[in-house]
């Protein structure tokens, strides 16, 4: 069973369309946020640490997908609860559940993959089995 981290999100007037709702791409963008402050929190070092020690650059998105059932406005304070819900051979699933207090605004999972340089053509990435010692911190 993965960890589950939360983080807060402090909705800002500029993250509102004209009518005073979020704008759906916060969402995405708070996702990705979070899904970087899980790994820190689990003692998972920063990626340009981890570039030093073990060529890992990070953990591009592969897919997201979102399921909205509440709006949110400035003012709120927003809590996403990261967790790892899947582990693959290559890639990870990364679940995001969004809320205010108590109440679920969305859902949302993010596929990743840790990736390496190509060291042939440093202008090239590829995905590498997930490590073993990043597993582990986020159990």
């Amino acid at each position: 069973m993965s960890r589950i981290i939360v983080y807060e999100v402090n909705v800002i007037f500029g993250d509102c369309d004209p009518a005073g709702i979020v704008f759906f791409p916060n969402f995405v963008k708070w996702m990705d946020a979070s899904s970087l402050n899980f790994f820190m929190k689990c003692g998972v070092p920063p990626w340009r640490e981890l570039v030093k020690t073990t060529g890992i650059i990070g953990d591009p998105l592969l897919e997201v997908n979102i399921k909205f059932m509440q709006s949110a406005t400035y003012g709120e304070t927003l809590l996403i609860h990261t967790s790892i819900a899947e582990w693959r051979d290559k890639v990870f699933v990364q679940s995001h559940v969004i809320k205010r207090g108590e109440e679920v605004l969305c859902e949302g999972t993010e596929t990743r993959a840790f990736c390496v340089r190509l060291p042939d053509n440093p202008d090239r990435i590829k995905m590498i089995a997930v490590p073993d010692e990043i597993k582990a911190r986020c159990m």
